[in-house]
Order: structure tokens, then C-alpha cells, then sequence
């Protein structure tokens, strides 16, 4: 549980993450590799069906709630999508009903809702990195996520958009 909303005023904990999928739609896995000061953390997980950008997001989200009290955190990550959809589109999408601006339903609401959720307490700051250009963290993160997505994934449960979204049923939806 965390303590309080105050990011704390030591060094800040340097995330790098990604997700990898084989098929999109298709077995997936997530990593997440988390320092602090001489401390490193490493995180995967998976899932047997899902998209590569559920993995990008479903990495940055655990990654943010395995912290134990409120940080500043510079998150890496070599995924547009994430980066941009949580500093730039999300505000629009939210005041468009969870419209994008073509009036198409957002894909991952779930997952957006989450990582929200997972920051509020945080101080974070949002850094893309070029994928499989040579950054030590992102290309760790790269091996982490196939490599859970070979070891988890295949075996793990689904992970979908929830039922009421993929149809774009009245009323699932805030």
C-alpha cells in the first residue's frame, strides 16, 4: 500500500519496458526492468492471447504499481503508442466519451484506465526510446518480454479487451 502522494525526494527509479507478441493477435509477454539507486527489479508476465500493445501497456502498469511508495520515475519505452497515448491522446479521448478523434471506440480502455490509476500517485515522466537501437535497458526489456512471452505467455490465460468493449455495447462503457 502506499503511504502518501508525495514523490519522495531521493534518486528517481528508471523504468524500461515492452511487450513483445507473436501474432498480433496471438501468445504475448511483458517486462519490466525497474532501478533504483544500486537496486534492480525485474518483472515479466504474459498472456496466451492478446495484442502487442496490451503487452507495452500491461508492462508500463505493473511496473508502476510494484512501486511501494509515491516516486519520481522516468519510465522508458520504445512504444509510440504508450508514450503518446498517455501524455497526448488520453486527455482527448476522455472528454470524447472514449472517442478517438475519427469517433472510433479507443482499443485498451481497460488498460488505459489502469495505468492512470497506477501513476496517480507518481511522478512520471514519459521517455521513448528508438526499439532495438542499441539502449542496454530497452534491448534487456526486448530479451525480458520474448522471452516471457515464450515462457509465460503460451501458457497463461488470455488477455482481451473486456467483452462489453469489444462489442461496443451501450452502457459497458464510462
Amino acid at each position: 500500500m502506499k503511504a502518501d502522494n508525495t514523490p519522495s525526494n531521493k534518486s528517481p527509479v528508471i523504468i524500461y519496458t515492452d511487450g513483445a507478441c507473436k501474432g498480433n493477435p496471438g501468445p504475448g509477454g511483458w517486462a519490466a526492468i525497474l532501478r533504483h539507486d544500486r537496486s534492480t527489479k525485474v518483472l515479466r508476465g504474459g498472456a496466451s492471447d492478446t495484442t502487442n500493445n496490451r503487452m507495452e501497456l500491461r508492462a508500463a502498469i505493473e511496473a508502476l504499481r510494484a512501486l511501494e511508495r509515491a516516486c519520481v520515475v522516468h519510465l522508458h519505452t520504445d512504444s509510440e503508442y504508450l508514450r503518446r497515448g498517455i501524455t497526448e491522446w488520453l486527455p482527448r479521448w476522455r472528454q470524447n466519451g472514449w472517442r478517438t478523434a475519427g469517433r472510433k471506440r479507443v482499443k485498451n480502455q481497460d488498460l488505459w484506465l489502469a495505468l492512470l490509476e497506477a501513476q496517480e500517485p507518481h511522478d512520471v515522466h514519459w521517455h521513448w526510446v528508438k526499439g532495438h537501437a542499441g539502449d542496454p535497458g530497452n534491448m534487456r526489456a526486448d530479451r525480458l518480454a520474448r522471452s516471457a512471452m515464450n515462457d509465460i505467455g503460451r501458457k497463461a490465460m488470455p488477455d482481451h479487451e473486456p467483452l462489453g468493449e469489444q462489442l461496443s455495447l451501450p452502457g459497458t462503457s464510462p
